[in-house]
């Protein structure tokens, strides 16, 4: 039994090496062709770890466009996203979870049922929308569709269901206002759930390509991962290595964010059911 548990653990450890690899190799091949000079870039059989470490790409890819003006722009359209989708998801949570009204359950399965309509369905009719009005190629046609997240309503009631009623009634009883209710007993309980989906919804929205693709033709609002594709047109080929420089700042704040963050996310999904 005891060599047989020892196997287990072995395999176990083998499994984990080899997802381990599939994850984080297409991540550490673009870090290190990042630093590589174009020629080893191109090279074949071509290298893992760079020859010569030339850290100029990452000056190449930052002076190639407006790059301050593009990550302005992406930090502007996701903290604004961010925080709407909380203004909207809070509430909406917490009345799916706690309160009583006719049609709840069906509202609830409609909210469910748009988290499988992908954007690529229905975006031609949105932009017709904004274009009716004025607001492609501003700041509201990358903000508004993303007013709230089904996933995050989801998410939130389920914790929320988990706080005991006898609280909530409490508290009635001592005739607390709702928003009382919800900003000063709820929230706090459900803290970790909170800050979970800001940041799935910060990873989210920072990394968006193809709304901001369809709803922007300029500059003017155009985001950090339009403009890092955009690496891409030279004149004389693609650039493999300032290209992967440029992704390297795009995803940078994210990896950032997850390492300190990840603890708060596993719990959220355990507190939720999520398995």
């Amino acid at each position: 039994m005891q060599q047989e548990s020892i196997l287990r653990k072995i395999l176990r450890i083998i499994a984990l090496v080899l997802v381990s690899v599939i994850f984080l190799g297409p991540f550490l091949w673009m870090v290190f062709t990042s630093f590589k000079p174009l020629a080893e870039a191109l090279r074949l059989p071509p290298t893992f770890f760079p020859e010569t470490w030339l850290p100029q790409n990452y000056v190449d890819a930052w002076n190639s466009g407006p790059f301050l003006h593009y990550t302005k722009n992406s930090i502007i359209v996701t903290l604004s996203v961010v925080a709407l989708q909380l203004l909207t998801i809070i509430p909406a949570s917490y009345a799916f979870a706690k309160m009583d009204f006719r049609g709840k359950n069906i509202l609830f399965s409609l909210i469910l049922v748009t988290m499988m309509i992908p954007a690529q369905l229905i975006f031609l009719p949105v932009y017709l929308m904004f274009s009716k009005v004025n607001l492609i190629n501003t700041y509201w046609s990358l903000i508004l569709p993303w007013a709230s997240s089904a996933f995050g309503i989801f998410l939130l009631r389920q914790r929320f269901m988990q706080i005991p009623d006898e609280i909530i009634e409490a508290a009635v009883l001592d005739n607390t206002p709702t928003w009382k209710i919800i900003f000063k007993i709820m929230l706090p309980q459900a803290k970790g759930t909170v800050v979970t989906i800001a940041l799935l919804n910060f990873i989210s929205t920072w990394n968006d390509y193809f709304w901001p693709l369809v709803m922007t033709s300029n500059d003017n609002v155009r985001t950090l991962p339009l403009g890092v594709s955009m690496l891409k047109s030279t004149l004389d080929g693609v650039h493999w290595n300032t290209v992967m420089a440029g992704n390297v700042i795009l995803i940078l704040p994210i990896v950032i964010i997850y390492i300190f963050a990840q603890r708060e996310i596993i719990k959220a999904f355990t507190y939720s059911g999520i398995k």
